[in-house]
């Protein structure tokens, strides 16, 4: 049976490194509408992938680092399996914008928060639908569950992602816990602190951008997490952004609708 260790050996890579959606569960079929697949370009023939939230029918939501240096960014709204390309209610959409925050810091993670202006409104539908937003300055009290979902890695290990959307449960964690993992990054004001006490569930890589929900509002953004595979991670805080999310959607709205832009 020459194939037994090798599986052996890959059981024993993901009970060592918990961080990752293991721990979740493949999400029900279009039970989170407002889930948007963003699909970067970052070379000929490259791509990276993201998550992002509708928000509006021609806005998503997404992190900052998850901008590109070149090429086009499109989203896919209503998949479940990304890979089904007739799957029913799904929509291909090219992105006319991209606005991250002019604060956002690359190398400490802080204002990571990118708004998707679509070259065409979304069709609202059973498949397709907008999040909530939470209200400027509302906290999300510690010990609260929450959930997160997407299509990232579901191993450490390489080419380890889901085709299909997965979503998992966190609870949200005192400030100081992740102040203390991330001393010099964490800021409190503006960044969620989440994850799983016996560290076993996890959003990871690909799941960059994704909505961290609680209850029906998008609390928080996924953001980054520890380099050696544990709990807590970081998620962007939001309700403090809430007046610059507003500002910069009228702002869209006066903008020549057949302008297109490129990542700088």
């Amino acid at each position: 049976f020459p194939r037994l260790p090798l599986m052996m050996l890959l059981l024993l890579l993901t009970i060592a490194f918990p961080w990752e959606i293991i721990g979740g569960k493949e999400a029900r079929p279009h039970s989170r509408p407002y889930m948007a697949f963003v699909s970067i370009e970052t070379g000929i023939n490259q791509r990276r992938k993201c998550g992002g939230f509708l928000i509006r029918e021609d806005v998503v939501v997404t992190a900052a680092h998850c901008n590109c240096n070149l090429g086009n960014i499109s989203v896919l709204l209503g998949a479940h399996n990304v890979k089904k390309e007739r799957e029913w209610g799904r929509q291909k959409i090219w992105v006319r914008r991209r606005i991250p925050h002019p604060e956002f810091n690359d190398e400490t993670g802080e204002n990571d928060i990118m708004l998707l202006q679509l070259a065409q409104e979304a069709r609202l539908s059973d498949q397709v639908q907008l999040i909530p937003l939470p209200r400027y300055g509302d906290k999300v009290k510690p010990r609260s569950v929450c959930s997160v979902a997407g299509w990232g890695l579901t191993s450490v290990i390489p080419g380890m992602d889901s085709n299909v959307l997965m979503e998992v449960d966190l609870e949200v964690m005192e400030d100081r816990v992740c102040s203390r993992r991330f001393p010099n990054k964490y800021k409190p004001g503006t960044m969620l602190c989440a994850g799983d006490q016996r560290g076993r569930k996890s959003s990871f890589k690909g799941d960059s951008g994704g909505p961290l929900v609680c209850g029906t509002v998008a609390q928080g953004i996924v953001s980054f997490g520890p380099k050696d595979a544990s709990p807590p991670e970081v998620y962007t805080r939001v309700s403090q952004f809430i007046p610059w999310i507003k500002a910069t959607m009228e702002h869209l709205q006066a903008l020549d609708p057949l302008e297109f832009s490129s990542c700088p």
